[in-house]
């Protein structure tokens, strides 16, 4: 495709394998090019160990699902519960309802756990049994400021995310597009994702890498990123659902920041 607010752009994308089409195929409709590669593997943990592991936690009041991997997960083994469902942004919401569970609680505004703290279902926890659905590795925070709120925290680990390391002959290939132009911009959706991208790239694609415009969604990514790269070209996208990171692509694309 030739036409398109992205045409003659080239876009790395870095999410996991059986996550980039819908971004890939929104980066290829607005006429841009997309180079997938993944640096984090999804794995989830098998359906009948998470049911045994969530009946032997406290009955929820609350069951907060932190992602679309949460939920992919680990929606089966707590649908059937009578806690109240919450989403951690409206794309983790969306998956929920997608699969014929009603979504409690979300956030109005922003796609991270701060902004979900703010709903007024999190003033009145003291004593409330709280099950966190995510991954081995999760971020404290959330947990933290409920158990600080007197809630009662269980936390259920439904998938692992880990580090997919590519071999050098990927990475060599990598390079030569990059040098070559064929990398414009690059997108990275988590703090995570980045540092494994930065972790794997050898010191002349690193370097690439710093002269090249970031997207990436919330300014706690963008910040880990120019902690490690300080001076990367960065630019936060509105949210972490696929419009936001092409909105935010076309505004690299016309900016000139490339």
């Amino acid at each position: 495709m030739t036409a398109g607010p992205l045409a003659g752009f080239h876009v790395l994308v870095t999410r996991p394998v059986a996550q980039a089409s819908e971004l890939v195929d929104a980066i290829e409709a607005a006429g841009g090019t997309a180079y997938c590669f993944p640096v984090i593997r999804i794995t989830g943990r098998e359906a009948s160990v998470v049911a045994r592991e969530f009946d032997a936690l406290p009955p929820p009041d609350i069951a907060i699902f932190v992602s679309r991997n949460a939920v992919d997960y680990g929606l089966s083994a707590v649908r059937s519960s009578s806690a109240s469902i919450a989403a951690v942004g409206p794309s983790t919401a969306a998956a929920i309802e997608a699969q014929g569970v009603h979504v409690d609680i979300v956030s109005k505004d922003g796609f991270d756990s701060e902004h979900l703290l703010e709903h007024s279902a999190f003033d009145g926890v003291q004593g409330k049994a709280v099950t966190i659905v995510r991954s081995e590795r999760g971020r404290e925070f959330l947990g933290d400021s409920l158990r600080e709120r007197g809630a009662n925290i269980s936390f259920l680990s439904v998938y692992r995310r880990e580090m997919r390391v590519a071999d050098q002959e990927e990475i060599a290939a990598l390079t030569t597009t990059w040098r070559n132009g064929g990398v414009d911009c690059v997108t990275a959706m988590s703090s995570e994702t980045f540092d494994n991208l930065v972790q794997q790239l050898p010191a002349p694609t690193l370097d690439l890498l710093r002269r090249t415009p970031l997207v990436a969604p919330g300014a706690r990514v963008i910040q880990t990123a120019l902690d490690q790269l300080p001076g990367l070209p960065a630019i936060a996208a509105a949210g972490p659902q696929v419009t936001d990171i092409v909105n935010a692509l076309i505004e690299t694309r016309h900016s000139g920041t490339n």
